[in-house]
């Protein structure tokens, strides 16, 4: 049995092509064809397609593909259409949001328009991806828990470039569109408002960030550890605990004096990964509009010996 020391499978059903339940109306929007990865079977199924596109999916796809091109013209004219500093110069590129003097007015186009057209694009392609899994959830007959831990992640995306900026007044407070010069907006960001590790909702986002990789990481390797008694096979476990479950809830009983069940452990790991970008987005949102320095605003309250 030493195989189950593996974390990648080990084991691979050759089994006809499958191209899912049907869903009805849209049945037709699945495209391309099926094959089999027996690389990508050590990690999954090794199944390949069909791809489920439809509407929303395609609109997604070309809104994402007019940001893209937009903030990748606006880099390559930064460095004089040259592409050879384009590549050496790539984690440096940026495409920035309006000076403060525009505030909430659209500015010309060479002194941050085309960055708000970008981010209109990119918002729309995000929210269009988003509704694409909610209708799919639905076309299955799935509830819809990816779709709102979907949501919640948008709702971080629209405090930093929407939700907060609009509060502050300018565009400018938007984060820029770029690699290098995105951490620079965040470490600054945190310099220019007293040290964003005393704002006590990215104390929250930080602590559910490292609880749910820790969850997760406990779920996954005691199901992995457990799996030769059937303890994968989850929804059974849930309704009909067998030896896997059993096994499972003694281990961590015995080393932690309490475990969550075979379902239970889900829902603490949902709510630990959606609590981890509600919260950031909380704690930026009061920044700047409620509390101008964390610093300060943590020495009034004892937190800064």
């Amino acid at each position: 049995m030493r195989e189950n020391l593996n974390i990648f499978t080990k084991v691979q059903v050759a089994a006809p092509d499958y191209p899912g339940v049907p869903i009805g109306d849209a049945e037709y929007q699945r495209v391309g064809g099926i094959y089999h990865s027996t690389f990508m079977g050590r990690f999954g199924d090794a199944q390949i397609g069909p791809i489920y596109l439809g509407a929303t999916g395609i609109a997604s796809i070309i809104t994402f593909f007019v940001a893209f091109f937009i903030m990748g013209m606006n880099m390559a004219a930064s460095v004089d259409w040259s592409p050879i500093e384009f590549m050496k110069n790539f984690f440096w590129l940026t495409l920035d949001p309006p000076p403060a003097k525009y505030g909430l007015s659209f500015p010309p186009l060479w002194d941050g328009g085309w960055f708000l057209i970008a981010g209109f694009f990119l918002t729309a392609s995000i929210m269009l991806w988003w509704w694409r899994t909610f209708k799919i959830s639905q076309n299955l007959g799935m509830s819809n828990y990816l779709a709102w831990a979907f949501g919640s992640a948008i709702w971080l995306y629209l405090v930093l470039g929407f939700f907060r900026p609009i509060l502050m007044g300018s565009w400018s407070e938007a984060v820029p569109y770029g690699i290098f010069s995105h951490l620079d907006w965040t470490q600054n960001f945190s310099l220019r408002y007293g040290n964003l590790f005393y704002n006590p909702f990215h104390m929250l986002s930080i602590a559910f960030l490292y609880g749910s990789a820790v969850l997760f990481a406990m779920h996954g390797a005691t199901i992995l550890a457990t799996s030769r008694y059937g303890a994968d096979r989850e929804i059974d476990q849930i309704t009909d605990r067998g030896t896997g479950a059993e096994r499972g809830a003694l281990f961590w009983r015995w080393c932690m004096g309490f475990n969550a069940s075979v379902e239970s452990i889900h829902r603490w790991a949902w709510w630990f990964a959606v609590l981890t970008v509600i919260t950031g987005g909380i704690g930026i949102l009061l920044t700047g509009t409620a509390v101008d320095n964390w610093y300060l605003w943590a020495l009034e309250r004892g937190m800064v010996p």
